[in-house]
């Protein structure tokens, strides 16, 4: 059955409903996996904002300042009662040093530790993880 002829069937409130979804959605010729990509990418860009990987380590910066960490031999923070370090966690105000990231790696609003053998960057005024560095 034709999209037009299942439209015209469709009761009023579902096509209200249909309204809304986005477009990306009801593309005829992508697959259905595929569907949400476009409308993920622009949802991604204000979640990563909010999470704080604006102003983070970008592209060659992210392997070059990992290495930089392991060369440091900084002491990992061990997290017991976490499952897993993600970002957004605010990490505890006693146990957990920071370290001043070099002004090279171009992140000088945020901080660096290592949790849980993570390498993480840290906004230090609210102690929250803004960035895993991998």
């Amino acid at each position: 059955m034709k999209i037009a002829t299942k439209l015209a069937i469709m009761p009023v409130g579902a096509l209200a409903l249909l309204a809304l979804l986005p477009v990306a959605a009801h593309s005829q010729d992508t697959p259905a996996n595929e569907a949400g990509g476009a409308v993920g990418a622009i949802v991604r860009a204000p979640v990563d904002a909010a999470a704080g990987l604006v102003g983070g380590l970008t592209g060659a910066n992210q392997p070059r300042f990992h290495h930089y960490v392991i060369e440091r031999r900084i002491p990992s923070y061990e997290w017991p009662d976490h499952p897993r370090v993600v970002v957004g966690d605010v990490l505890p105000s006693e146990g957990v040093r920071l370290y001043r990231v070099p002004p090279e790696y171009g992140v000088t609003t945020y901080q660096y530790t290592i949790v849980d053998n993570e390498a993480v960057l840290v906004d230090p005024s609210s102690r929250r993880i803004v960035e895993i560095v991998p």
